[in-house]
């Protein structure tokens, strides 16, 4: 059992230092091109096995409005068997919408993204409309046996939230 236990730890350990390569590859393909940041605060409610609260930031990444990056960070938060739990969260998305001098066509988004916490990994896909309103879904992977409050976090999740870009508040 020792040996899963360090096993574990050095895949937190790697899961982070290749989460940060990742991150900065994706991040220099934008360094020829004139990219506009768009920072919004978001709130949603995520479905994991439990019903979780989310509030976080997140920013958004373009050239051209036909793909849109995202990265945020949040946090869950719900009554997990009774007992309250917070869960931060890492999320990276890709949102795809190739129509061209159709506006009502380019009021939605395809997304496909993938979110991390301390608990597990999810890849996922949904739409999103108008950039504002978001609605996914996914399976979590847990990270060995991780357990919050004696309960497994892991299995198909179902997430809605709602984008507000931070130039509306001003």
């Amino acid at each position: 059992m020792s040996g899963f236990l360090i096993f574990t730890q050095k895949f937190k350990m790697n899961f982070k230092k290749y989460l940060f390569i990742f991150s900065l590859i994706v991040f220099s393909s934008f360094s020829k091109a004139q990219i506009t940041v768009h920072p919004t605060i978001f709130a949603g409610y995520e479905y994991q096995n439990q019903s979780l609260g989310e509030l976080g930031a997140r920013f958004i990444f373009l050239k051209k409005d036909d793909v849109l990056y995202r990265v945020s960070g949040s946090a869950l938060v719900g009554s997990v068997p009774h007992k309250l739990a917070v869960l931060p969260k890492l999320q990276g998305d890709v949102l795809f919408n190739f129509s061209k001098n159709d506006d009502i066509k380019h009021s939605y988004y395809f997304l496909l993204g993938a979110e991390a916490t301390n608990k597990y990994i999810a890849p996922k896909a949904g739409i999103s409309l108008f950039g504002i309103v978001d609605f996914t879904g996914g399976y979590a992977f847990n990270y060995g046996h991780q357990l919050i409050n004696g309960k497994e976090l892991k299995g198909l999740n179902f997430n809605f939230s709602i984008n507000i870009p931070l130039v509306v508040l001003e």
